[in-house]
Order: C-alpha cells, then structure tokens, then sequence
C-alpha cells in the first residue's frame, strides 16, 4: 500500500454529505455555497463582490461573523465560508441561493514502468507525442519536493507562453525552486486550518513543499525528467522516468497533516479551480472522497468544470479491493484507474544448509547484507509457535536465529501481531510463508525478512523438520526482470461495479501500481534498520492506485500531445479498446488475490498498452449533452444536475442510462436473467476510408447479437452507429464464487483488410 502513515486512510473514506450532517449544531462550520450567478444584481461588477455583499449582510446575533474562504470561478458558481447555523440559515433564504453543503475531509488514495509498458524512444508513443513537450500536468496532491533530480529542466525550452500559473512561497519553499520543469506550485489549506485550527509543524509544511513524499511519487511518475542512476538501497536501479518526460508539472497541494493527511473538500475544489484557471492540459488525482451522488462529490463537479474546458482527468480507483462496490471517483467524465503489478520482482536467494535446498524469496530489505550459516528455527509440533503468534515464541530458543513463520495459514490479520512477536523473542530475521506478496511494507519491520511461495515454503518446513542442525545462507538486492505472469491486478485495486453510478463499467483501465519506484523526499527516515535507525532516501517503492494514476495522466498526455483534437472521452477510448487482457504468460490478466483469471469488474477495459493507443483506429466519443442525457437518466432533479455542470440551460428530453461509453455492463437486479440493447456510435479517427466487422466472443450464459455486423466509415472523422442487443442467463448455481458477478464477454471491431481492432468488455453484474 502506500506510505504507512495514510494506511489508516485508505480505508475509511468520509461522505461529502448533502443531507446527512447535524445543522443543528450551534459551532461555526465550513460550508459550500452554489450561487445562480445569473441572478446577481447589476450593482455589482463582479460575483466575487456579489458574494462578499451576501456574507455582509447576514445578520450575527451570536457575534460570530461570517468568513469566506475561497470564491469558485471555474469548477462551480459559488464560493466556500465558514457560518454559523443562523448564517446558514438566513442564507436559504436569499436570491440567488442554490444549494449549500458541509466540508468534509478526502484522503489519499519508475526504472521498469516505461519498458513494460512498450514505451521507446525512437519508435511509438513516445515521439509521436514529443515525449509530452510543451504539455501542463496539474496534479493534486501532498506536495512536491523541487530538488528532486526528477524535477530538473535541463534540455526544457521556456515555459509555455499560454501557462498563467504561479509558485507560491511559503514554509521552506520560495518561487526559485520552480523550473522549466516544476512551472506552478500553490497550496490550499484555508478549509483544512478551519476544520482542524492548525497545519502540523513537525510532519508538514504550510507551503507546497512535500513532507510526506506521496505527491513527489505521483508527480515524478506522470511527468519526471530522466533520473540516472535511481534505485531504492540496491533494488530496481536504473534510469528512473516518467510517463511524459518532457511535460510541464503544476503542484496544487490539498492534503496536509494534523494527526492524518486529509484534504478538504473546499481546497480540493479551490485547487481544481485554480488548475483550470492557470491552463493545465491534464489533471492527476491520487485522492478520492467517499461515492456520494454527483452533486456532493467535489471531485466529480471539479472534474467536470475540467471537461468542459477541454482538460483530460485521472483519478485512482482506490484501495479498499479486493472487495465488490469498491470503486471510488466513478464518474464517467473521469478515468478511474485500477492498479496492477509489473513484470519485475524484489528478491532474496535462499539456501538451506550446504545447498540442500535452494529458493528464491520476495524481499526489500534496504542492506547489502549476506548471512551466512544461521540457525534456523521451527516451532514443529506447537501450531501457535508455526504461526509465531503473540506470546508463543522462547526468546531462549529462538534469540539470534531466523524463524520461519507460516504466515499463509494465519493470514494477514495476524501479520503485525507476528512481527512483534519476533522483535520482543529477539529473532535475526524471518522467512514467511506467504502466497499474496507482501501485505505490509518494509517500513514496518526492521529485522531481515523473505516471502516465500507456500509452494516451497512446505520444502522448508521439511529440509527444517529432518535437520538437526538446520542453517539458512541469504543473499539480499536482487532485482528480477521479466517476471510472469504480468500484470496481476493488485489484491487492494478497488473493484466495480460502482454504487453511485452501476449503468457505467468501473475501473476503466488498469496501469502499473505496485512496487513503483519514483522521487521521495529526503527530509525524514523511510527504511528501518534498527528499532531508531532508519534510512533516507531519494526514491521509493510505493504502491496503491496512487500510483497507477499518474501513469495513466502521463500516457494521457503524451496521446494529447500526439492527438490535439481528440476529446478526453476520444483519449479514454482509445486507452480503453486497445487494453490487453493477457498477460505476458498468454494467459488472461490474473486477480493476484485468488490467483485466477479477474474480470473486468477488476480491470475494466485491461491493462493500458500506450502504443496502440495512439492509433486505435475507432473511438466512442461522449458530448456534454450525452453526460447531461445521462444525469437525466440517473433522474437528477434541475438543481442536482446544474451543480455538477454549472450549466443553467439544459433539457432532459433525451434521458438514458446509455452512454455512448467504450464498454458494456448489464445488471443483474435479483433475477439470474435480463436483457437490454446498447446503442453506439462509432468515429473513425485514423485516416482515409475504412470498414469494419463485428465479432463477439460470449461464454454460455451470455448472447449477444450486433446490427449492423459490418459498418463503413467514409474518411476520417466519419461515423457509423450500431446496436449490440445482449441476454444474460447465468443460471442457478451457475454463478462463479461471487455475488455481484455473473459473466462476461469482448465486442471487437476487426478492420477488413486493415491492422486495426477495437474491442469492448461486456460485463453482467448483480446490483448493488
């Protein structure tokens, strides 16, 4: 997952309620006000007086007076205050009143990434799209540190001249530390400083200077400069690079600490807000808030404002996997993000004895160390000493040894409570017995340690058990390239379907996420070594769909660069029907926590493969009216739908739950059968005439049926409409170890006589 401080995070998300909260409350709070700016009167030259106006007038009679925050220019009509009840109150009651909604708090949510990922320099992508040059990538996030050699602009030419951003200076951070590189750095923490009074000093910093090296990471990863040389103490070493190495990197920072990183709701908007002013091309958000409608999500109505302005969004899907209805930011004018590994694993050699057995294990631990010829112990014949559960283990029979621990059979529950175990018995280190990878990150035990395969974990119980003098020989800093099979979705992906909005296939696309290496921040201790010994370090291994969302934001806007007329929904689609759904083994993409082939609820389209997206050949493409349609379908009243457009003129006329989206989802609604017509179109984005054939590959349970089978594109830009009529029966019994999944199949357009194929998941799923 990723840093240990946010892992309480990740795992409690809080609602950005419209109705839920006590307004009975007689303390002041933060709120966010939706204005009819058409209803401000001609006095006032601007809303932002209009708005000052309002807040002046409203009656105190408790002495506390109204204090405004921020005022919303692009993401919403509105500003955000802090009022107390009477305030809020009175304020109903005004013209030009909308709606009013409470603050609440958000959380957070590469030397191998690029090869994996097909990226080259003199071929692809990558060229195509000039390695991202003279294109914005706002992110939001915890910060960024600017020394970082990520974040150098060496070979850069001068900053866009159409950039309108700033640096901000502030706690251990002025203008100068921007670059050709690094071109905007702001931070909002006037919501944050009202709901918790103060920014911590000693974890952060009130400026746009990163602390807890979670922004650094994204960052570095959407868009670094080439980093020579980078490693984390001896694994992954190499050249570390972005996704888009040459584009431009505007930190807008939101999250920051006291007692948690949080970012709150009227930051997030006011930061999105200024992204879209200052002219990013691209937005990047590891952070998420728990789904809610559209109208109380400030991510979703940020995101749309983003849209309409031409600007492509990457949210993360979150990491509450491998759970169904997991999925967080599932709007369908976002990208949601799910995570997977890649094909390179961090490892020890394990010998046994004088080689009588010989294994390779998972480890990071951060020392060139070699152990040679240490006992190794077994509690045989006590299950609670095999388990190294808490209190089990005799210092006096296991002090200075290694201890295997069979950790697969206890599970991850027991993990913590094992490792203290080990620290309090005075062990030398351990080896695990562990089929899912790691579940805690080399931060949270200090002593030596390896995973190993069950698999072999039982032939080191047996070599233990008819030893009299059982040894163990380590070898630690290994890096193995190639490994298969890759991708795995990651066991903490979120899942789909997604609960606020179910008619859309969530995640869209899958991108690398664990065990990323990218900048950190050297100002604190990251590795353990001893129990108040720890190590710096200028890049890290992270992994969560943090960090897969950078990935995509950085593949996004090298297909922005290589395509400046294709929308964000062009770009989303393209990504979408060229995903792979195998992996490198020629298998289909595996779900790392049941070892078998996932689905698309795990990673919706597949996993990103940036070079065929950049020539998909066909695209879905979505208008604002079709958002609009579909808002209308979800049955959204007036005001509902208006505060997440900020359009006041709009009809329902056409309202559907059917988006002319790169992917199919039928739901089952307590029946094993149903039935339904998707209606599509098709634009043909490669150049000169084109026809296509339709074939769909349905498992039994599944008929699908498309009309027209064969579709004729004149030239490019021409577009073509079909409809693909789908019958589910899955049967009783029949459902494959779920509740919320029934099958699935693949819709692929295959040019006749030509090299492009654009493929679809259609995905039957239960309701929530």
């Amino acid at each position: 997952m990723d840093d240990p401080c946010i892992k309480i995070l990740l795992s409690s998300q809080i609602p950005y309620p419209g109705g839920t909260a006590d307004l009975n409350n007689e303390t002041p709070r933060t709120y966010i006000i939706h204005m009819d700016k058409s209803a401000m009167p001609a006095a006032f030259w601007s809303h932002h007086d209009w708005y000052m106006s309002t807040l002046s007038s409203l009656s105190s009679p408790d002495g506390f007076s109204p204090l405004h925050l921020y005022t919303y220019n692009h993401v919403m009509d509105g500003f955000s205050a802090v009022l107390s009840q009477a305030h809020h109150d009175q304020l109903h009651e005004l013209p030009g009143h909308l709606a009013t909604y409470p603050e609440t708090m958000g959380h957070l949510r590469t030397t191998r990434a690029p090869t994996f990922l097909g990226l080259k320099k003199h071929s692809g992508l990558w060229p195509a799209g000039g390695f991202g040059e003279d294109m914005i990538i706002g992110v939001l996030d915890s910060g960024i540190w600017p020394e970082s050699e990520s974040f150098i602009d060496e070979g850069l030419p001068p900053v866009p001249k159409r950039w309108r951003g700033a640096c901000e200076t502030g706690t251990e951070f002025n203008a100068s530390y921007c670059n050709r590189k690094l071109i905007g750095a702001r931070s909002f923490s006037k919501g944050m400083q009202q709901e918790k009074q103060n920014i911590s000093k000693t974890y952060d910093y009130d400026s746009p200077r990163d602390f807890l090296g979670h922004g650094s990471h994204t960052s570095s990863i959407a868009a670094g400069s080439s980093a020579v040389g980078a490693e984390y103490f001896g694994y992954a070493k190499g050249k570390a690079i972005g996704m888009a190495p040459k584009a431009r990197i505007a930190m807008y920072k939101v999250l920051f600490f006291d007692e948690s990183y949080d970012a709150a709701a009227t930051d997030v908007l006011a930061g999105l807000d200024q992204a879209i002013e200052d002219g990013v091309d691209v937005l990047s958000l590891s952070l998420g808030f728990f789904e809610t409608p559209f109208d109380e999500n400030p991510i979703a109505i940020g995101a749309f404002a983003a849209l309409k302005k031409g600007i492509f969004v990457s949210c993360s899907a979150g990491n509450n996997g491998p759970h169904a209805y997991t999925i967080l930011n599932g709007a369908p004018w976002i990208t949601t993000v799910g995570a997977g590994t890649i094909d390179r694993e961090f490892a020890a050699h394990v010998m046994l004895g004088d080689g009588e057995l010989t294994v390779t294990g998972k480890s990071v631990y951060p020392e060139n160390l070699f152990v040679s010829d240490v006992p190794i112990y077994f509690g045989h014949g006590n299950r609670t000493k095999e388990l190294c559960e808490i209190y089990s283990l005799d210092p006096e029979e296991v002090a200075g040894k290694y201890i295997f621990c069979d950790f697969d059979s206890s599970g991850q529950t027991n993990a913590y409570a094992q490792i203290d175990e080990m620290d309090t018995a005075g062990a030398a280190g351990a080896i695990f017995s562990s089929s899912e990878g790691p579940f805690f990150r080399p931060t949270d035990f200090f002593k030596p340690f390896v995973l190993v395969n069950p698999k072999y974990g039982d032939l080191v119980k047996h070599y233990i058990i008819n030893s009299k003098n059982a040894t163990v020989s380590i070898r630690f800093q290994t890096t193995l390239l190639g490994t298969k099979p890759a991708p795995q979705v990651a066991y903490f992906s979120s899942r789909g379907p997604d609960r606020t909005s179910p008619w859309i296939l969530k995640p869209d696309i899958l991108a690398p996420g664990v065990d990323i290496l990218a900048a950190w921040v050297p100002n604190r201790g990251f590795a353990p070594i001893d129990d108040d010994d720890y190590l710096l370090t200028d890049y890290a291994l992270e992994s969560g769909t943090s960090m897969s969302c950078p990935h995509a934001a950085g593949i996004a806007t090298l297909l922005k660069a290589a395509h400046r007329d294709w929308s964000s929904a062009a770009i989303r689609s393209a990504m979408m029907t060229t995903a792979e759904v195998f992996d490198n083994a020629n298998g289909r993409i595996i779900d790392m926590t049941t070892g078998v082939a996932g689905t698309p609820l795990d990673f919706g389209a597949g996993h990103i493969n940036p070079n065929k997206a950049m020539d998909p050949g066909l695209v879905y493409d979505i208008e604002i009216q079709d958002y609009i349609n579909y808002l209308c379908g979800l049955n959204y009243t007036s005001k509902q739908i208006r505060t997440i457009t900020g359009m006041r003129q709009f009809n329902c006329d056409s309202a559907t739950l059917d988006l002319n989206y790169p992917s199919f989802i039928i739901l089952l609604n307590n029946t094993n059968t149903t039935g339904t017509t998707f209606q599509r179109e098709l634009t043909n984005v490669a150049e000169g005439s084109s026809v296509y054939r339709a074939v769909v590959r349905a498992p039994s349970g599944m008929k699908a049926v498309v009309q027209p089978a064969t579709i004729t594109f004149a030239g490019k830009y021409s577009k073509a409409k079909f409809q693909l009529t789908v019958e589910i029966d899955v049967g009783v019994g029949s459902i494959p170890e779920s509740d919320y999944f029934g099958n699935y199949g693949f819709l692929s357009w295959y040019e006749v006589n030509g090299k492009h194929q654009v493929t679809s998941p259609i995905v039957s799923a239960f309701a929530p």
